[in-house]
């Protein structure tokens, strides 16, 4: 009888883990299963790479900048023979930032262009930072801001400075090309 009863926690046990650690898809994996694929580009772009003259900063945009590390860039070229994969792959990203675990942080449209940043982590701090935009001419592009101690609402004080922000196109030229 013990030995049953050990035997059935130990199945219970074990099951728990397997469930626990299968979040579903994540965003983390979708870069990864899609780095290598023809129809999709991907660059980790370091923060460092960005020619922002911080010295115009306040201290709440200061602390924004240094809070980032990275960016991690996919992005989906649209073309007239991918119709059907750009749709299939939309709504994939669509599925897995639908999750509850992303937080919404702001949401754009203009003329056929969507963009939404969504976040990790809680109001006081993020763990990631997830901007995803749209186009049916061009395809679409996710970019993930990884870093430390990010608060969501200093992020969106991010955006509207690297809006402005002098990037080294050597380091995106790859990026820009795909696209065109």
């Amino acid at each position: 009888m013990n030995r049953t009863i050990n035997h059935i926690l130990l199945v219970l046990f074990t099951a728990t883990v397997l469930v626990s650690c299968n979040d579903g898809a994540s965003l983390q994996k979708y870069f990864v299963d899609h780095q290598e694929s023809k129809d999709f580009i991907t660059q980790d772009i370091p923060i460092s790479m960005l020619k922002i003259d911080e010295s115009k900063f306040n201290n709440e945009q200061k602390e924004a900048y240094n809070s980032v590390s990275r960016l991690n860039f996919l992005g989906f070229k649209a073309d007239e023979t991918n119709a059907e994969t750009l749709k299939v792959e939309l709504a994939k990203v669509k599925t897995i930032l639908s999750n509850e675990k992303y937080n919404d942080l702001m949401e754009l449209s203009d003329r056929g262009n969507k963009v939404v940043v969504k976040y990790l982590g809680d109001d006081d701090e993020a763990d990631e930072v997830v901007v995803f935009g749209s186009s049916k001419d061009m395809g679409f592009g996710i970019v993930r801001v990884l870093g430390d101690a990010m608060s969501p609402d200093k992020m969106v004080t991010l955006v509207g400075i690297l809006q402005g922000a002098n990037v080294d196109e050597g380091q995106v030229q790859d990026i820009m090309n795909f696209f065109k």
